[in-house]
């Protein structure tokens, strides 16, 4: 089975950073992205590890990058007892489109910047968004 998501759009916040009770650093962002014609659409952005670390360190509100990884959706029932669902992608690679510089060194190069997590979520392992 095939699960392989890729979008390009902007940061809709700063970057929310925590840790699992383990001690893992998990990074969650909102992305806009176009769809068909001008319409915009937002999914959050979960990632772990040091892609987390890197996120944290990089990206903020605005920033354009492009993503890869894996769709996931998540259900459950409100309190109303109406059942709800929501989609979020689970990257394991982010390339830098455009940023305000925040955090790199000025002897850092200029353009593209890629980073990649090798990382896959067993179901129901997942890291919460």
């Amino acid at each position: 089975m095939l699960n392989q998501l890729i979008l390009a759009g902007n940061l809709g916040g700063d970057p929310e950073v925590f840790y699992s009770s383990e001690g893992t650093p998990i990074a969650a962002f909102s992305m806009a992205f176009r769809s068909y014609g001008d319409k915009t659409n937002w999914i959050r952005v979960s990632c772990n590890n040091r892609l987390a670390e890197i996120v944290q360190q990089f990206l903020h509100k605005g920033a354009r990058v492009a993503v890869s990884g894996i769709l996931d959706q998540k259900k459950w029932e409100g309190e109303d007892g109406i059942s709800r669902s929501s989609f979020r992608l689970l990257a394991n690679n982010i390339e830098f489109i455009k940023t305000d510089g925040r955090g790199f060194d000025e002897e850092e190069s200029e353009g593209e910047e890629s980073y990649e997590e090798s990382t896959s979520y067993p179901p129901g392992d997942a890291p919460p968004f």
